[in-house]
């Protein structure tokens, strides 16, 4: 089973309850034995207790969100199981991906992002040339749900994007910014700059990016 990571202040965390249910324990003893603990958990960075949605007419389960060295801990307090085992190994992997998909933000995705609000701003310029009242920060806006549609996913989900993913939409923005920048210098209004924008991350998608997915066959 593969584990699901929760980010907390940009930083990746694994919820005490999803340890527990591969470990094949109780969530209550799991939890208790991080409080029995907490000091120890502590020495590897802030210990993050939450507070679980109330379900019917009980508590709400209280739970520990445990960052990457927190987690090995845990584990170094629990039996050397088959199941443990498999568990240390899926934390590597996802933890491994995490920092895999931070190196692929900071080296691309944020300078391509940057670039291509860069030539965002120069088409609301344009609009308000064209006597368009639409504030400047709705384009912007609207640019990031074109990527997202032609991506798949909802707002809010970029943090959660595979190695894969995230090079997509990294390169979905280079041709979004591309297309919109030779539309501009060639005189296309707002509305003309934004739709060849579009549908070149369409086509991108339906091409290369369905390939990289493995959505489209070789």
């Amino acid at each position: 089973m593969n584990i699901t990571l929760t980010t907390y202040k940009g930083e990746p965390r694994v919820d005490s309850r999803l340890i527990a249910e591969q470990l094949g324990n109780q969530h209550e003893n799991t939890y208790d034995l991080v409080k029995r603990y907490a000091e120890d958990f502590r020495q590897f960075g802030i210990l993050r207790f939450e507070t679980g949605e109330i379900t019917g007419r009980g508590q709400p389960e209280q739970y520990a969100l445990l960052n990457e060295d927190q987690c090995y801990l845990l584990l170094t307090y629990s039996r050397n199981t088959p199941r443990a085992r498999a568990l240390k190994i899926n934390l590597v992997k996802a933890f491994r991906e995490a920092r895999d998909r931070a190196s692929v933000s900071d080296a691309q995705y944020l300078p391509l992002y940057h670039s291509m609000h860069a030539e965002v701003a120069a088409l609301a310029q344009r609009a308000k040339e064209c006597g368009s009242s639409t504030p400047e920060h709705l384009f912007h806006i609207n640019a990031n749900k074109a990527l997202n549609k032609a991506m798949g996913i909802a707002s809010g989900e970029r943090g959660t994007l595979t190695i894969e993913q995230r090079l997509i939409l990294t390169t979905l923005q280079a041709v979004y910014r591309r297309h919109l920048h030779d539309s501009l210098e060639r005189g296309d209004d707002h509305r003309e700059a934004g739709r060849k924008a579009k549908g070149a991350v369409l086509a991108y998608m339906a091409t290369a990016g369905g390939l990289l997915l493995g959505e489209v066959e070789a």
